[in-house]
C-alpha cells in the first residue's frame, strides 16, 4: 500500500502518512464518522435539474406540435399534411423523452412500446389514406421486429452471461424475418413478384447465428476468438 499523495509505502495499519500526514482510506475499517459520500444539497440540486430539462424537452415538443397545427389549419383550411408531423412527433417523444421522466427506465418496458407507438402511427397513416398494405404488411413487419428486439433486450437484462447464444438465437430469427418480410410483400403489392432475394441475407444470418451458438458451446474457440479480436 502506497500514499495516494507522496508515493511513501505504507505499513497495514497506518492511518495517516508518516511524510505528508494524508489521511489513509481502509475499506475494512468502519467510518465513524459516517460522512455523505455526496456533498450537502447536490443530490437533490440534480434531481431538480433534470426535473427541469424534461419540463423543458416536453414544452419544445407541445410548441412544435401546435406552430405545425398551426401552419397547416391556416393555409388548407384543415389538418391535412400536420397529422403526419404530429405524429411523427409524438412517436419521437415516446422513444427519447418519454424515458427520462424516469430515474431508471426499464427497457424491457420502453422498447415493446416505442414499437406499439409505432404501430399506432402506421395505422393513422393508413386509415388516412384508406390502403390495404398495413394489416397485411405494416402491422407483421413491425411486431415481429419489435418481438425480437424485445426478446434479445429482456434476455440481456436478465440473463446476461449467455450473450452468444441470445444474439445467435436473434440472427436466426431475423433470417427468417427476411423471408417472412418477401413473402408477405408479394401477398400485399400488386406487381411484387417472389424473386428469392431474401435466401441471401437468411443464409447470411443463418450461418452468422449458428458460428455465435458455436461459440457459446465451445469455449476453447470462444477464448481462441477473444484472444484474435482483443476482447
Amino acid at each position: 500500500m502506497y500514499c495516494i499523495k507522496c508515493g511513501v509505502e505504507l505499513s497495514d495499519g497506518e492511518r495517516r502518512c508518516p511524510l505528508c500526514k494524508t489521511e489513509v482510506f481502509h475499506p475494512e475499517f468502519l467510518n465513524k464518522k459516517k460522512e455523505d459520500p455526496y456533498p450537502v444539497g447536490r443530490h437533490p440540486e440534480a434531481e431538480k435539474q433534470t426535473k427541469v430539462f424534461q419540463i423543458l424537452l416536453t414544452a419544445a415538443f407541445v410548441l412544435a406540435l401546435v406552430i405545425v397545427m398551426l401552419c397547416d389549419i391556416q393555409v388548407n383550411r384543415a389538418v391535412s399534411w400536420s397529422g403526419y408531423v404530429a405524429g411523427a412527433l409524438a412517436l419521437g417523444y415516446v422513444i427519447f423523452a418519454l424515458p427520462l421522466w424516469f430515474r431508471r427506465p426499464n427497457p424491457v418496458i420502453f422498447v415493446p412500446c416505442s414499437f406499439g407507438a409505432c404501430a399506432v402511427y402506421l395505422l393513422y397513416i393508413e386509415l388516412v389514406h384508406g390502403g390495404s398494405w398495413f394489416w397485411l404488411f405494416g402491422l407483421p413487419v413491425t411486431g415481429c421486429i419489435g418481438i425480437i428486439i424485445t426478446c434479445v433486450v429482456t434476455l440481456m437484462r436478465y440473463v446476461p452471461k449467455g450473450a452468444y447464444y441470445i444474439f445467435g438465437g436473434a440472427s436466426l430469427a431475423m433470417g427468417a424475418f427476411m423471408l417472412l418480410c418477401e413473402l408477405l410483400m408479394t401477398v400485399t403489392f400488386e406487381g411484387v413478384r417472389f424473386v428469392g432475394w431474401s435466401l441471401y441475407p437468411l443464409v447470411t444470418l443463418v450461418i452468422l447465428g449458428g458460428l455465435l451458438i458455436f461459440l457459446g458451446i465451445c469455449r476453447p474457440a470462444r477464448e481462441a476468438v477473444k484472444r484474435k479480436l482483443f476482447i
